[in-house]
């Protein structure tokens, strides 16, 4: 008896070579999902940002594995932890924290204003207040903050006799002399990436010198200036742990009491690296962000 329909064999043959075809495209699937969690889109350029996902995985991928190479080392050692001396000093490091957070708020505020003061004094016409801030900013940034603290405070504070009671304003006033040369400079390429086209134009409608600045330059410089400042604040949080070399009770200088006092050295620094983290994270990502934003609309 003949048929119109397919044989049982070629049946068999059809649903087998559908059975591989579709095997195939979902093995392809798991290879570009695996593709795009492992590799760079565009190469190693970075020009195309990865998706969430490839983000998230590498980033908890590198986490574990800088975690369980310093479990596994700690584990080798046998090593005993002593939290209790840790925890009982809990609120001084807390006070400590809030100490450094408050410090790097304060000379903040004050850098960003010297730092904007000595980029316009270097193009300033007159000549001796240019070469004035040009040479301070290059003196400052030539010095590390330590040996800042070793001259200003313990050499000209000891020659002026200057009291333990001004510690935190001479550590303020150290820092932010400090930050103030790497700010500075910042503020000074942002405010030279405005095109001298735009400068003439502002003085040929008959714009004075200070409401160019004010109309035309800072306008334009700080959105170019806003991400590396936000970044130069994290820089200032970490230079503000030197301040316990002035005795300056901030979160690093506690941690060192509490060591001193528990002998629990790792138990102690480690809360003092998490503390630091906490601060300076949230702030690098911002300054990405920032960078991307303002690179997009520019």
């Amino acid at each position: 008896m003949s048929g119109n329909g397919p044989s049982p064999a070629n049946s068999n043959c059809t649903t087998t070579r559908l059975g591989i075809g579709a095997l195939s495209r979902s093995f392809r699937s798991v290879i570009e999902i695996w593709r795009d969690l492992i590799l760079a889109p565009g190469g190693a350029r970075g020009e195309i940002s990865p998706p969430v996902a490839a983000k998230a995985l590498n980033t908890l991928l590198a986490l574990l594995v800088l975690i369980g190479a310093v479990w596994l080392s700690l584990v080798s050692l046998n090593y005993n932890w002593g939290w209790q001396g840790v925890w009982d000093a809990r609120v001084v490091l807390f006070r400590g924290w809030l100490t450094t957070l408050g410090v790097a708020s304060v000379a903040l505020v004050l850098s960003t204003v010297g730092g904007f003061v000595l980029a316009v004094g270097q193009r300033s016409f007159l000549l001796p207040l240019r070469y004035f801030a040009k040479v301070l900013v290059e003196i400052v940034r030539a010095t590390p903050l330590l040996v800042l603290i070793l001259l200003l405070w313990y050499g000209f504070g000891g020659v002026f006799h200057i009291g333990n009671e001004y510690r935190y304003v001479a550590g303020i006033f150290i820092l932010t002399l400090f930050e103030s040369a790497y700010i500075s400079e910042i503020m000074r390429s942002g405010i030279e990436s405005i095109g001298k086209t735009q400068i003439e134009s502002a003085r040929a409608i008959g714009l004075t010198r200070v409401q160019t600045y004010r109309y035309v330059i800072i306008p334009q410089a700080v959105r170019q200036v806003t991400p590396p400042l936000v970044g130069q604040l994290v820089s200032l949080i970490k230079d503000s742990s030197l301040l316990s070399y002035m005795a300056i009770q901030e979160f690093t200088y506690t941690a060192q009491q509490v060591n001193s006092n528990t002998y629990s050295t790792l138990e102690t620094y480690l809360p003092l690296a998490v503390g630091y983290l906490v601060l300076t994270i949230p702030i690098s990502l911002w300054s990405r962000w920032l960078e991307r934003r303002f690179k997009y609309e520019t």
